[in-house]
């Protein structure tokens, strides 16, 4: 048997013509698979939006730091546990809602951004992602956010306002003009802004009320949909106080607090209606929905980011467990997509120390 018949599958005395047949049907799999891959990565399609032209744009605005996080640079691990109070399961068939189940918790709380060293300041948006370790090997991950709703509707309107709110080096801000712009293109961005500008800031993590922002669906034990968001409300929390000019001033204040006691949220479910949207995050749900506390985040320490804490988990939004699905919001698989880039670029550099190191983390404590 020639070489070319052994690559090929042929038999011995198959007419050149079919052999000829044959190498054609493997060239065009292969062509299909090389095909696909090029789409995937945008190399047929020089304006299709891909993950990786979003992390470019991510490093295009914030400038290089490589072994962190293109958005949300800067952040700090936390670790507790949730504590379901049954009022979930009519709800959504997920063991994370089964009465009395406690489930570890391993998360980050961190600043809207792609720079990891800059100073904090209390407008700038607050995260808080966790992952939640259930029975059975499953998994919940969610990142929150303490804004109520999302500034943009689809992925080609985030891509384009990373450039449209790009800060100008001589300001310190957005070009006026280029936001303006942005925002004629994109009136549902503009009302977004209004809502979140009109927020309440409150004094840091352990105030805030952090917001799932997408839409999902809870799927009963019966086989019941329905469209939810959540929240987590925090219990009354006594303040910490730090001097403005410290550049960790939120961070330091949180680990403070941390380290006084526990602190704790209440997991809030908001159940959608059918004519609620699912599929924009720009637009809040009527306040008259009805809404479910379904248990307690109770949240008991921090460290610093590092290979054993919270440094190399991607919070997928789309990590999900038996119970909860995603929506059709456009932005959940362009975040996770995203994320998954992001993940793989940072996981092949060099890793610099967070600016929120053990060293100020005991400096916080009382």
């Amino acid at each position: 048997m020639t070489l070319l018949h052994h690559l090929t599958g042929a038999s011995p005395g198959m007419t050149g013509r079919a052999l000829l047949l044959r190498l054609s049907a493997i060239g065009s799999v292969l062509a299909g698979t090389a095909g696909t891959f090029a789409y995937a990565g945008g190399w047929l399609s020089p304006g299709l939006l891909t993950p990786a032209r979003i992390i470019d744009r991510f490093e295009q605005v914030n400038g290089p730091h490589p072994g962190f996080r293109r958005n949300h640079a800067k952040g700090m691990c936390i670790a507790g546990r949730f504590t379901a109070n049954g009022a979930g399961v009519r709800l959504s068939k997920a063991s994370v809602f089964a009465a009395g189940r406690v489930s570890p918790v391993e998360g980050r709380v961190a600043l809207a951004g792609g720079q990891p060293y800059a100073a904090d300041a209390a407008a700038t948006v607050r995260s808080l992602a966790l992952r939640f370790r259930l029975p059975g090997g499953e998994e919940w991950r969610t990142g929150m956010n303490n804004i109520p709703v999302f500034p943009v509707r689809t992925p080609e309107a985030f891509y384009a306002q990373l450039l449209a709110a790009r800060l100008d080096p001589a300001t310190g801000k957005p070009d006026p003009e280029r936001l303006k712009a942005f925002f004629a293109d994109h009136p549902e961005s503009a009302k977004a802004a209004a809502l979140i500008k009109a927020r309440t800031v409150t004094a840091g993590f352990a105030d805030s009320t952090y917001w799932s922002l997408n839409a999902f669906r809870f799927v009963a034990a019966d086989g019941g949909a329905r469209p939810v968001r959540w929240a987590l409300v925090p219990d009354p929390a006594p303040g910490a106080d730090a001097a403005p000019a410290d550049t960790n001033a939120l961070f330091d204040a949180f680990a403070a607090q941390l380290a006084q006691g526990p602190r704790h949220w209440h997991l809030i479910v908001t159940l959608g209606r059918a004519d609620d949207p699912t599929a924009d995050a720009t637009l809040p749900w009527p306040a008259d929905r009805e809404t479910v506390d379904v248990g307690t985040l109770t949240l008991t320490g921090a460290t610093p980011e590092a290979a054993s804490t919270c440094r190399d988990i991607n919070f997928d939004p789309l990590v999900l467990p038996d119970g909860i699905v995603p929506s059709d919001d456009p932005l959940l698989s362009a975040r996770s997509a995203a994320y998954a880039r992001s993940f793989t670029r940072r996981a092949g550099e060099t890793k610099t120390p967070s600016a929120v190191t053990a060293a100020t983390l005991q400096g916080a404590a009382p």
